[in-house]
């Protein structure tokens, strides 16, 4: 599956895309440590990279989660990530998103341009209500993006996720599907 936006397109990558995901991960390592988990060494291999990306396309079959890669129109390079997890249907009909963009592509409009084509996709043909984000009160940019997507403030979760090594509070936002 393929999605284009006017500078990027959207994959499920497989295990021959690894080195893709990889550099990704090692060139914006430091650019990305503030706002994720704490890594261990073995998620910057090449084989941890080929044993994960695999699982992408069954959850993407099972639908239980989409995990893109933003990617420069000749597949060079990834732009950034947009991953759709935790998707329940039933009465429920959401999931949640979190993305990262490197930081060369920082502050150019990515992000936006990247998650509008993906919640698209998720809203119209997955047939999603809700789609539910967080990001720590320190992280503007990530505030800017959400906001201009129409995500909706929904409140404060204190001690929410681990992050770099310490629980960080998160801002609670939501988008619910515009046609439903």
């Amino acid at each position: 599956m393929k999605i284009t936006t006017t500078r990027t397109q959207l994959e499920i990558l497989d295990a021959a895309d690894a080195r893709l995901m990889l550099d990704y991960h090692h060139q914006n390592r430091t650019h990305f440590a503030p706002w994720e988990p704490n890594r261990d060494e073995e998620f910057y291999t090449l084989e941890y990279w080929r044993n994960l990306l695999p699982q992408h396309a069954e959850q993407l079959q099972n639908q239980t989660a989409i995990r893109f890669a933003a990617l420069t129109p000749d597949r060079s390079e990834v732009i950034g990530t947009c991953n759709f997890t935790g998707i329940t249907k039933g009465a429920f009909q959401a999931c949640f998103v979190g993305y990262s963009v490197a930081e060369k592509y920082q502050g150019q409009g990515y992000m936006p341009e990247i998650l509008k084509a993906a919640l698209g996709y998720v809203f119209d043909t997955v047939g999603l209500h809700r789609v539910m984000a967080t990001y720590m009160p320190s992280n503007e940019r990530s505030a800017a993006v959400l906001q201009k997507l129409g995500f909706q403030q929904e409140g404060l979760a204190k001690s929410y996720l681990k992050i770099a090594g310490r629980w960080e509070d998160h801002v609670l936002t939501s988008k619910i599907n515009p046609a439903q």
